[in-house]
């Protein structure tokens, strides 16, 4: 199992510089971003990306690497290859799969009297760069549909996000003409993604991906299956939850055109009022109400899901590694779960919402969290999710 860690030099050739101002070398380049292979110096990698459970937005995927530093070469003032600098690019593979592509916040450095260095590198994906450094200009777009909205205010110069780095939708809502004036990027595409009750994340290649309504429906085609009694993918631990964390039984909708309110009066008698108040950009009342309608019969009720589940990579085949390390946020997985070899399997379906990995030298280990399918839409054609009288039809 290969895993490669690459850092971008920021600052390319540098004129009369000793090191990047040699002629005709290959680190320190004219033009373009150059990545160094930094992989001989790593003690350990973490990554991190997605959310918790479904009712949060995604927020910005996290990466700690760990790399050995006796030599001083990743040391500031040391004048190695290496662009030891904040904002520097840095990118993770695994057997040649993309994991994460971010930019650095901070670097670390431990030293020890017995001569034991350690660097730290402390980075985040780019939903980092729309959360912090962008605000809208003024203007005010015309009605339009959900996945035009994020083209447009990906295309604004404030933004200036990259063309080949965006998997977006057309989506099926639209939104309406509101003036977006000072107002946060990823804030304001979060709303875009609420008001399509889609997805927005940021992919493992580091792609902005907003998959609309339909696209973000469960889907059997590539599903891979974890089982703890040899028919599937192999695991080494799963956690189950069964309580309030996704309880929702009124919901009260509301957009520049209007209000809608949703309750389940069982669900209220029985649990308590639990309510959720929800902002989105909705162009008409029907589209309001739709949502609100699906988000309480979706949520009215406590259900026995799949939190996450952890697998132990170093002990997979290679098609099977191939299987786990080419999942990403939105793939579906089919989880088989006896616990303790008693009574009759747990069988479900789950949605990856989160992914981390855990890499020390001897053990790679991947966690996978999971939303729930038991609620999951009709797809026409689907082998899985296209049987009539399972699920649900629409919304």
């Amino acid at each position: 199992m290969a895993t490669t860690v690459e850092i971008g030099n920021l600052r390319g050739f540098t004129l009369d510089d000793p090191e990047r101002g040699v002629l005709n070398n290959t680190t320190y380049t004219l033009g373009g971003l150059n990545f160094v292979d930094v992989t001989h110096k790593v003690a350990s990698v973490s990554i991190s990306r997605g959310k918790n459970r479904d009712l949060d937005r995604f927020s910005a995927g996290s990466l700690d690497v760990t790399f050995h530093n006796e030599d001083r070469f990743f040391d500031p003032v040391s004048g190695t290859a290496v662009d030891v600098v904040p904002r520097a690019p840095v990118r993770v593979s695994i057997d040649g799969d993309p994991q994460f592509r971010g930019s650095v916040n901070d670097w670390g450095f431990t030293y020890s009297t017995g001569g034991k260095s350690d660097a730290n590198l402390q980075a985040v994906d780019d939903f980092q760069f729309l959360g912090r450094q962008n605000v809208l200009p003024d203007g005010s777009p015309p009605q339009e549909l959900t996945g035009e909205r994020v083209e447009r205010v990906l295309d604004m110069f404030t933004v200036d996000w990259p063309e080949d780095r965006r998997q977006i939708d057309p989506g099926q809502n639209t939104v309406c003409p509101q003036p977006f004036e000072g107002q946060n990027a990823l804030e304001y595409l979060q709303l875009v993604e609420v008001s399509e009750q889609g997805q927005l994340f940021i992919g493992k290649e580091g792609d902005l991906v907003f998959r609309s309504r339909d696209s973000a429906a469960a889907r059997s085609a590539g599903l891979v299956t974890f089982a703890d009694d040899g028919s599937g993918v192999p695991y080494v631990g799963a956690s189950v939850n069964y309580g309030t964390e996704q309880l929702l039984n009124r919901a009260v909708v509301t957009a520049p055109s209007g209000t809608a309110t949703a309750f389940n009066e069982l669900s209220e008698q029985t649990y308590g009022v639990v309510q959720e108040d929800i902002e989105v950009l909705c162009s008409s009342v029907e589209q309001l109400q739709a949502i609100a309608d699906y988000v309480v019969e979706r949520y009215a009720e406590p259900e026995l899901r799949f939190d996450s589940l952890t697998v132990n990579v170093d002990v997979l085949d290679s098609g099977q590694r191939a299987s786990v390390l080419g999942l990403d946020i939105a793939d579906v997985a089919l989880i088989r779960f006896t616990p303790n070899g008693v009574c009759d399997p747990v069988e479900k379906f789950g949605q990856i919402i989160r992914v981390s990995h855990s890499v020390s030298p001897g053990r790679h280990d991947v966690t996978f969290g999971f939303d729930s399918l038991e609620f999951a839409p009709l797809v026409l054609d689907d082998v899985v999710f296209g049987k009539l009288n399972t699920g649900r039809l629409g919304f």
